[in-house]
């Protein structure tokens, strides 16, 4: 049986987006080659990707997708339990580019849900053009996966935008979500109905700002995430002469004063940040194209171990070299008891503009 659109919403079907920590089949992912976003080939952005794949395949099923160009290569270099399916896309993130999958609880049935997707801000402020290879993957995994879809292509919204417990609550920030580039047709009370219709929610708690304005417009998986029912981590400097520090009090204080969909008042976990700042390397080599983000020296990278992943028991999360790693490490074993959870040097990645969390996408079991 092949997929099939549905007309309805999720919501009206009873389904509704899980949590992360929620049992996952697999996990996907895409294979990186933009010349204008990783370096030297991307060689090293690659090395980055399978070291995370690699990771993740020890918890749930892995699939990369490779343009037809990097098929063999990406085939070669990831390990043979790791599935690698030919698929044309603009660039390599797929928490924003890729379905997000529902599931009804009654029947256990899973669903995916295809959103617009405009490279983050579209012909305003978007990173790249064009982006219409990005928008049809959620239509070819739906194919390849046998899976019935809602095509909410109308309304913008990346995977990195939000977070969700998986129990009827969604985080978000007004800096992304409320971005000219996103929805402008659509009020902030119209762009929560659609969150709420499209994802199973019932309550939408925003905050303020993110931290990368440059790159994504401040999507939230830069600094909150849930972690537990009725749990959500943050990230958080104490340093005070630091830019980040009044966007982090801010959001750190909303999340304590907030309660979720059942009416629980969150507990809020501190991350830090990592102890020293970013910059892409002066050796940086990419290419320039037009309509690009020009990445060099100047080019200032979060140092956030929030871009995790929770799979199947385990949380995967990133290091930079940085003397906080380990640091950072032991607070997310603290939050996340009875979790493995696993460093992974992701330099590379952040040189791009993202992270862990930004270039996977979890599909429930």
């Amino acid at each position: 049986m092949t997929k099939r659109i549905i007309e309805t919403t999720p919501k009206q079907d009873g389904y509704r987006m899980p949590a992360e920590w929620e049992k996952q089949k697999q996990v996907w992912m895409i294979w990186p080659e933009r010349p204008d976003v990783w370096r030297n080939g991307a060689k090293p952005a690659q090395k980055a990707f399978r070291d995370v794949a690699t990771a993740i395949s020890r918890y749930a099923e892995v699939t990369v997708c490779a343009s037809a160009a990097q098929f063999e290569n990406a085939r070669a270099r990831l390990p043979q339990d790791i599935r690698v399916v030919e698929m044309s896309t603009n660039d390599a993130w797929m928490r924003d580019c890729g379905p997000i999958f529902v599931k009804n609880d009654v029947t256990g049935d899973v669903r995916a849900v295809k959103f617009g997707f405009n490279a983050w801000g579209g012909l305003v402020n978007g990173l790249y053009f064009p982006w219409d290879q990005d928008q049809l993957v959620p239509y070819k995994i739906a194919e390849i996966e046998k899976k019935d879809y809602y095509d909410m292509s109308d309304f913008v919204l990346e995977g990195g935008s939000i977070t969700v417990d998986g129990e009827g609550t969604l985080i978000t920030t007004e800096m992304c979500l409320l971005d000219e580039g996103r929805n402008p047709q659509f009020t902030r009370e119209e762009i929560e109905e659609r969150l709420k219709e499209s994802l199973g929610i019932e309550k939408i708690i925003w905050i303020k700002d993110g931290i990368d304005p440059d790159e994504t417009n401040g999507h939230v998986d830069g600094v909150a995430a849930f972690s537990a029912p009725g749990e959500v981590a943050c990230v958080w400097t104490d340093d005070e002469n630091s830019p980040l520090y009044p966007v982090l009090k801010a959001a750190y204080e909303t999340l304590c004063n907030a309660t979720d969909a059942k009416g629980r008042k969150l507990k809020v976990h501190k991350v830090c940040m990592g102890a020293n700042e970013l910059y892409i390397d002066p050796d940086f080599d990419i290419d320039i194209i037009d309509g690009s983000l020009v990445r060099d020296e100047n080019h200032w990278c979060p140092v956030d171990y929030l871009n995790w992943l929770i799979i199947n028991g385990a949380v995967i999360v990133p290091q930079y070299n940085d003397p906080n790693d380990e640091v950072a490490l032991e607070q997310i074993r603290k939050i996340f008891p009875g979790y493995e959870v696993i460093g992974v040097n992701t330099k590379e990645i952040i040189y791009g503009g993202g992270n862990i969390h930004c270039i996977t996408q979890q599909q429930p079991e």
